[in-house]
C-alpha cells in the first residue's frame, strides 16, 4: 500500500509541474502589442487666390525739370552782381550789370546814321518826283529818270540797313543787363564784380534750376520689359496704373508725394542693355535736389487671381524645379512641382502647380515624408483652432 501511495503522489506532482510549465509557455508566446506613435503635426496654409499689385523697384537719379546756364551775350566788365547766391529768382530779373558805355555810344552812332540816311532819301525822292513828270514831256532823258529811280531805291534800302543797325545796337545795350531766363533757384556765381566776360563764353556766370517739380530718371533692363510684356500677353497680369510712381529716398524713407510716369525711352543703351523711364514728382518743399540717388517703385500690373506661397515652404529638387509639400485628401504628404514667376515681398508668385484649396506645408517639413500620414493645423494658429480637413464627399 505504501508503494502505491508514493506512486500516486509522484504522478500528481508531475502533472502539476506539467500544468505549470504549460502556463508559462502560453504567457511567453503571446507578448503585449507595442504602442503606435501618433502622426506628426505639420503647419499648413490653404491656398486662396487674391488680387496683388506687382511693382518693380528701380534705381534712378533726380534732375531738374528746367535748367538754364546764364551766359553773357555781349562782352565787357561786370559792374555789379545783383542777386544773392542760393536764392529764388524770377524770370526777367536782372542778375548782372555789364558796363554799358560802349553800347550806348553804338546806339547813338546808329541813330545818327539813320538820321543821315533819312535826310538823304528825302532829297532823292523829291528829284525823282520831278523827273517822273518831266520824262513824260521829254524834258529829261529816260536815262536820267532811271538813274534817279535807282538812287531812290538804294537810299531807301540804306535806311532799312540803318534801322537794323540801330535795333542791333539797342539789343546789345539791353544785353548789358544780364537777366534770368527762367524762374528757379540760382546757385553760386562764377564771377565777381570787375571781372571781364565775353559773349557766349563756355563758362556760365551762374546756373538756375527749377525745383518745384523735378524729374526722376530710372533704368529698367530689357529682360524685365520682355518678361512684363510676356506676363501681360499670357493673362498672368493685366495692365495696371503704370502712370503712378512711388519713391524711396537714399535713407530708405518713402517720399510723401506720388509721381507720374511721363515716357519710356525708345532706344536701348547698348552698354547697359537697359532703357530709361522718366517720371515727374512735385517738390514744393525742395526735399528732392538734383543728382540725388533714389529708388522708384513702378507698377507693373495687377494679378486678380494670384497664388502666393511663403518662401519658407518652397524648396528646389535636384533638377532645379521649385517644389512644395502638400497634404492630400487622405491626410498624407504629397510632393508637388510648381512654377514660380517672381518674389512678392517674402512670398513666391505661383503660376502653375497649385490651385485653390490645396494645403501647403509650411512648418514641420523635416517630419513630412512623402506618403506618410500627418496631422495638420493652420500655420500661425493653435492646433485646436484648425478646422477638420474636408472629406472626399464634402469636396465633391
Amino acid at each position: 500500500m505504501k508503494i502505491h501511495d508514493k506512486s500516486r503522489l509522484l504522478i500528481a506532482g508531475l502533472c502539476a509541474l506539467l500544468l505549470l510549465l504549460s502556463g508559462c509557455k502560453k504567457e511567453t508566446a503571446a507578448p503585449a502589442a507595442p504602442l503606435q506613435a501618433p502622426p506628426p503635426e505639420v503647419g499648413i496654409m490653404v491656398v486662396q487666390p487674391q488680387a496683388v499689385r506687382l511693382t518693380s523697384e528701380l534705381p534712378g537719379r533726380t534732375s531738374p525739370r528746367l535748367i538754364a546756364e546764364v551766359r553773357p551775350q555781349v562782352g565787357g566788365i561786370i559792374q555789379k552782381r545783383l542777386f544773392t547766391e542760393g536764392t529764388d529768382v524770377k524770370a526777367g530779373q536782372v542778375l548782372y550789370q555789364i558796363d554799358p558805355a560802349l553800347y550806348r555810344a553804338e546806339v547813338a552812332r546808329a541813330e545818327a546814321a539813320l538820321t543821315r540816311d533819312m535826310a538823304n532819301v528825302t532829297s532823292i525822292r523829291q528829284r525823282f518826283e520831278r523827273y517822273r513828270e518831266l520824262v513824260k514831256i521829254n524834258a529829261v532823258s529816260q536815262q536820267d529818270y532811271d538813274d534817279t529811280s535807282a538812287a531812290l531805291r538804294q537810299a531807301e534800302a540804306e535806311i532799312e540797313v540803318a534801322k537794323a543797325a540801330l535795333q542791333t545796337a539797342r539789343i546789345n545795350l539791353d544785353y548789358t543787363t544780364v537777366k534770368a531766363p527762367i524762374s528757379g533757384r540760382i546757385g553760386r556765381s562764377s564771377v565777381t564784380d570787375g571781372a571781364l566776360v565775353t559773349a557766349e563764353q563756355p563758362q556760365p556766370l551762374a546756373v538756375i534750376q527749377q525745383l518745384d517739380t523735378i524729374y526722376v530718371d530710372v533704368v529698367q533692363t530689357t529682360s524685365e520689359l520682355l518678361s512684363l510684356k510676356r506676363n501681360i500677353d499670357s493673362g498672368l497680369l493685366r495692365g495696371g496704373d503704370r502712370a503712378k510712381v512711388d519713391l524711396l529716398l537714399e535713407d530708405g524713407t518713402a517720399y510723401p508725394s506720388a509721381g507720374e510716369l511721363k515716357f519710356s525711352e525708345v532706344t536701348v543703351d547698348q552698354s547697359t542693355g537697359s532703357v530709361t523711364l522718366r517720371a515727374i514728382f512735385p517738390n514744393p518743399d525742395h526735399m528732392l535736389l538734383p543728382g540725388m540717388f533714389v529708388r522708384a517703385i513702378v507698377t507693373e500690373g495687377v494679378n486678380d487671381q494670384a497664388i502666393l506661397v511663403p518662401q519658407r515652404g518652397v524648396n528646389r529638387n535636384p533638377a532645379g524645379d521649385a517644389t512644395v509639400m502638400t497634404v492630400n485628401g487622405e491626410e498624407k504628404v504629397e510632393p508637388r512641382v510648381i512654377q514660380v514667376v517672381r518674389t512678392v515681398d517674402e512670398q513666391w508668385l505661383v503660376s502653375g502647380g497649385l490651385q485653390e484649396g490645396d494645403r501647403v506645408i509650411l512648418e514641420g517639413l523635416q517630419k513630412a515624408r512623402p506618403g506618410t500620414p500627418v496631422k495638420t493645423y493652420i500655420f500661425g494658429k493653435p492646433a485646436e483652432e484648425t478646422p477638420p480637413a474636408p472629406t472626399a464627399e464634402a469636396k465633391e
